[in-house]
């Protein structure tokens, strides 16, 4: 019996996820007024942050099975942002404080600056109906 081998590592999620962002980060940069699909766009920047969030816990658990505790106490600290700006997007969504989510996207931007968008690979229906998906869910503290 051959080998099973996942082709989907977390690695290549985050990267997925990452170029996902970027994307939306532009698009939103580019918005005169928060409108529907805007809504939508800062919704799904919650859900890959916090899939982020997720591939990172994967990767620091494969370490820790090693006893790799260093790498995998670096790595979590080269990431911890994930998981604060999934949360931070989250109650200004919630709340509705779109006047702040300039200033947030401000501080999101640094994390996604490397990733170069030639052409961009995403659309809308990428993110389509993200702010109903986010609101139907509980919020998480």
């Amino acid at each position: 019996m051959a080998r099973v081998i996942n082709t989907n590592s977390p690695q290549k999620r985050r990267n997925h996820l990452m170029r996902t962002i970027a994307e939306i980060l532009r698009g939103l940069g580019q918005k005169h007024s928060i409108d529907d699909e805007a809504r939508d766009m800062a919704a799904t920047i919650v859900f890959c942050l916090r899939d982020i969030d997720d591939t990172i816990n994967e990767s620091i658990q494969a370490w820790e099975k090693r006893n790799y505790y260093k790498k995998a106490d670096d790595f979590q600290e080269k990431w911890w942002w994930a998981a604060q700006y999934a949360l931070r997007v989250e109650k200004l969504v919630r709340e509705a404080k779109w006047e702040d989510l300039p200033a947030v996207m401000m501080k999101l931007f640094p994390y996604f600056a490397e990733i170069e968008i030639n052409k961009p690979m995403r659309d809308e229906k990428d993110w389509l109906g993200g702010y109903d998906k986010l609101m139907a869910e509980p919020p998480r503290a």
